[in-house]
């Protein structure tokens, strides 16, 4: 059985609300377990992978009995396969400080470096074996973080966009309103209605918009996370990675079609990364199709992946000085 810890990760000027699950199995010599990050999709989240029905009851549709998120899924998976891994609340999500619809794109790539951090303090995991499991907008999360980290071996992208945002949103919000995916949830139908109108005024600049959410009331919606998605394409971060990637899209995700994970891998392969993809039959974008076995094999996948890497001065001096206290 995984070990399970409730933690907070300081992020800047917030406090994050995550799980740390340890697996119940051997560490190396030194009591450490390789670790991973796992980070959550568009839209407000919880560190489960699930939307935020915490601090965001009205935004949402209840939930199906029983349904677990993807990363939770995906955490229980690691931990059979003897890896550890983190999950926190994003800002203004589930029981994280701040509030979500003010946070820019920038600072959740700030805060997921911040949780890297928080990962390597803890005595329980190996800093020469970490890596990143991004979905949807933790894919591009994912990809940050790891261009400037080589001690980060490997990526797992789930759901991921390549292009412009502008263009990943428009096309996301043509699927939704022909097929009716999470269209009952109060916060995509006023997104997805108001689109354009938050397109155009990201574009020019402005520094915010009101956004009426049924049966919610107005949110006051910043959008310098807009326009830096919009001038942070997935694409151009590619060209700059060189890594061990594992591309996973659902063939019916609604968010991200599939063919722009097909669009980074040849960017990733271009670049000179080990890439792989696979495409999940009749699943939509958080993968909830797909079933038990299939998660594992995603595990699985990664922690054969997770090789022990060179740290860097300061890591190095850091686990020396963990290993004197020991």
């Amino acid at each position: 059985m995984a070990r399970i810890e409730e933690l907070r990760v300081t992020a800047d000027d917030a406090s994050l609300a995550g799980t740390l699950t340890l697996p119940d199995t051997a560490p190396n010599e030194h009591g450490r377990h390789p670790a991973v990050l796992l980070l959550p999709s568009w839209l407000p989240r919880t560190r489960d992978g699930g939307w935020d029905r915490v601090a965001h009851p009205a935004w949402f549709a209840p939930a199906a009995e029983g349904a677990a998120g993807l990363l939770e899924r995906l955490a229980t998976a690691l931990a059979g396969h003897g890896v550890a891994s983190l999950r926190c609340d994003p800002r203004g999500c589930g029981a994280s400080d701040g509030a979500w619809e003010a946070t820019s794109l920038f600072t959740r790539i700030d805060d997921a470096r911040d949780m890297v951090a928080a990962m390597r303090s803890h005595r329980s995991l190996d800093l020469r074996r970490m890596a990143i499991v991004g979905h949807g907008e933790g894919a591009t999360l994912a990809l940050s973080v790891a261009i400037g980290d080589p001690a980060i071996s490997a990526l797992t992208l789930i759901g991921p966009s390549a292009r412009s945002w502008r263009s990943v949103l428009r096309r996301g919000v043509s699927q939704r309103a022909q097929r009716g995916v999470d269209r009952e949830h109060p916060i995509v139908w006023a997104l997805d209605r108001m689109s354009e109108e938050i397109i155009e005024r990201a574009e020019r600049r402005e520094s915010s918009m009101t956004v009426r959410i049924r049966g919610a009331g107005a949110i006051r919606l910043e959008l310098a996370w807009v326009e830096q998605a919009i001038h942070t394409p997935p694409l151009a971060l590619a060209t700059m990675l060189h890594r061990s990637v594992a591309l996973v899209h659902g063939s019916e995700d609604a968010w991200s079609a599939p063919d722009e994970s097909s669009l980074l891998m040849a960017a990733l392969a271009d670049a000179g990364d080990q890439v792989g993809r696979q495409l999940v039959p009749e699943a939509g974008h958080d993968l909830a199709e797909a079933d038990d076995s299939f998660i594992d094999g995603l595990a699985a996948d990664l922690a054969a992946r997770i090789s022990a890497v060179e740290l860097p001065p300061v890591l190095v001096a850091l686990e020396e000085m963990d290993r004197d206290v020991r």
